[in-house]
């Protein structure tokens, strides 16, 4: 079982006010790359796995909205880091049908 959640909103500014959706599109093209657990939200992305592997993975979302022309990038991140493990379907399974 992974150790902990990360889940991270990504708003990255635009050098003309372009719609900032491509530029999210492709941080979570660099979550999905990554190949750990991910689950799409609407205001949010939240990852399962080791906490240094997501930091990473962060560090790699926020350069890749540079190298798309990004001026400046906001990561509002949240962490739940356990030492028994953490996952997505744990957290929410009572929510669900």
């Amino acid at each position: 079982m992974s150790q902990s959640l990360v889940s991270i909103q990504i708003i990255p500014k635009t050098r003309n006010g372009e719609d900032v959706i491509p530029y999210v599109d492709a941080a979570i093209e660099v979550i999905e790359k990554s190949g750990v657990t991910y689950e799409v939200n609407p205001l949010e992305t939240t990852m399962e796995g080791d906490l240094s592997e997501l930091f990473d993975i962060i560090k790699k979302m926020n350069d890749r909205m540079l190298e798309l022309g990004s001026e400046s990038i906001i990561s509002q991140v949240k962490i739940l880091h356990t030492a028994n493990g953490a996952s997505m379907g744990k957290l929410t399974e009572k929510y669900r049908s």
